[in-house]
C-alpha cells in the first residue's frame, strides 16, 4: 500500500460495543489482503467470514480482561488492537492487531501498537508475547521493526503455521 506522511495521526481510544461492526469489517478486509497473497482464489470476504469475525470481535469486546483499543480518523474506525495479561502478570499477549489494508503505511498500526506499550508499561507488565502467521511477511516485517523477536522458549514446529515472538518492556 501506500505511505502518506501528511496523513493525521489517528487518535486511539478504548473501543466499545459500538465499534463492533467497524471492527469485524476493518478485521476482514486485512485478513483478506494478507492471505490472499498466499491463497488467491479463497473467498475471504464471505457473509460466513463476517459472521465468525462478529462472533469473535463480540466475545473481545465483552471481556473485561481484555482491553481493545481503536485507532480512527475522521470519526471512522481503522484499525483495532485487543490483549490480555496471561497467567504470568509480567507478560502481556498481544492478541490482535488489525489496520485497514485501506490505511497500511500511514502510521496507524504504530499508533496502535506504541498505546499498547504504554498501557503495558503503565501496568507494570516487563513482556509481551504474540504469534504471528508465519506467511504474514508484511506483519513479521511490522513487528520486527518495533524490536519484537522471535521467542526461543517457542520455536516453531517444521509444519508451524505461526511464528511466536516476544519483546521486552
Amino acid at each position: 500500500m501506500h505511505r502518506d506522511p501528511d496523513a493525521p495521526a489517528p487518535r486511539i481510544r478504548a473501543a466499545t460495543a459500538a465499534d463492533l461492526a467497524a471492527i469485524v469489517t476493518l478485521h476482514a478486509r486485512a485478513r483478506a489482503a494478507y492471505a490472499r497473497a498466499r491463497v488467491p482464489d479463497a473467498p475471504f470476504d464471505t457473509p460466513a467470514e463476517h459472521a465468525r469475525g462478529h462472533t469473535l470481535w463480540d466475545r473481545v469486546l465483552d471481556r473485561e480482561d481484555t482491553p481493545v483499543l481503536c485507532a480512527e480518523r475522521d470519526g471512522t474506525v481503522i484499525g483495532a488492537a485487543a490483549y490480555r495479561r496471561r497467567a504470568d502478570p509480567d507478560t502481556v499477549t498481544l492478541h490482535q492487531l488489525h489496520v485497514d489494508p485501506a490505511h497500511w503505511g500511514t502510521g496507524v498500526g504504530r499508533a496502535l501498537h506504541t498505546a499498547c506499550l504504554h498501557a503495558w508499561r503503565t501496568a507494570g507488565c516487563s513482556r509481551a508475547a504474540l504469534d504471528v502467521l508465519w506467511h504474514n511477511r508484511r506483519a513479521r516485517t511490522f513487528y520486527a521493526r518495533l524490536g519484537w523477536q522471535p521467542d526461543p522458549a517457542r520455536r516453531p514446529a517444521p509444519d508451524a503455521t505461526h511464528l511466536a515472538l516476544m519483546l521486552t518492556l
